[in-house]
């Protein structure tokens, strides 16, 4: 199976830049790439911040835009977005308790997608009635489990990005630790970093969105670091054996040179030389 992992698209009115980039138009191209080398996928995944400011205009267009596509598309919610805006215009996304948690079963097994959305704030949440509808799916199903979910649920070792991290996160990683022999991945969002790990020894993975671009800048106590690295979409090819995942920084516009082109001379593999 081929399953593309978009996040932090964080769709704006038109027009309007997040750190000097069209949030709006990075979308389109990260779709069109991603479609062009990747049209054998069975699933999109997007984790989250689908809009930038929760308004309810961008999910409209959203909705407009994913209804153009033959692939089909799973969605979570981020801190940027508003749940009863989004439940307003994706009717279908509404689960337990009023939750956008749902489940969406693939050849590769059954993805859940979790909210780890809270009202007014940035950081993430798992109550105890989320966690309860986790810990029942995770139950209930002989698995495997891929699991999709927009806040971070490792500390980062960032200060100011684990200050707006998943806060349930040890009552999470304990539940996850219960049921990790049937959950084959997590992925997530939210950081806009490429990060790999494991969550209760589950392995984890996230990467940079298709907008703005974060950097890890330890020495940094207080505020949040971006950057001007490319804008990425990933890629993950699951097969019973085996989990690939690739970061496409579709937003680099430099020279990709092949081996044999005049400015990349033949290897002589033997030896190891140019």
């Amino acid at each position: 199976m081929k399953l593309l992992h978009f996040t932090d698209i964080h769709l704006t009115t038109p027009g309007e830049t997040i750190g000097g980039r069209d949030p709006n138009v990075n979308f389109d191209k990260a779709l069109a790439h991603a479609l062009k080398d990747h049209s054998d996928a069975e699933l999109l995944v997007i984790t989250g911040d689908l809009s930038d400011w929760g308004d309810r205009d961008d999910y409209v267009r959203l909705r407009a835009r994913l209804d153009q596509l033959e692939l089909p598309v799973a969605l979570c919610i981020g801190n940027h977005d508003d749940r009863d805006t989004f439940l307003s215009v994706f009717p279908e996304y509404e689960g337990a308790d009023g939750f956008v948690q749902n489940a969406r079963d693939t050849s590769a097994g059954r993805c859940l997608l979790l909210d780890t959305w809270g009202p007014e704030t940035h950081a993430g949440h798992f109550c105890e009635r989320r966690l309860r509808w986790l810990d029942c799916q995770l139950a209930e199903h002989d698995g495997p489990f891929l699991i999709f979910m927009h806040h971070n649920p490792i500390p980062t070792h960032i200060g100011p990005v684990d200050e707006i991290k998943l806060l349930d996160d040890v009552p999470f990683r304990k539940l996850i630790g219960r049921h990790a022999s049937k959950i084959r991945h997590i992925f997530f969002g939210h950081c806009h970093l490429p990060l790999a790990g494991s969550t209760a020894g589950v392995p984890t993975t996230s990467l940079r969105g298709t907008n703005h671009a974060g950097f890890s800048v330890f020495s940094e106590p207080k505020m949040l670091c971006a950057s001007d690295l490319p804008e990425a979409y990933g890629v993950a090819f699951i097969k019973p054996d085996h989990i690939t995942i690739h970061m496409v920084e579709y937003g680099y516009n430099g020279a990709v040179r092949a081996e044999g082109s005049p400015d990349y001379a033949n290897w002589n593999r033997a030896s190891m030389q140019r």
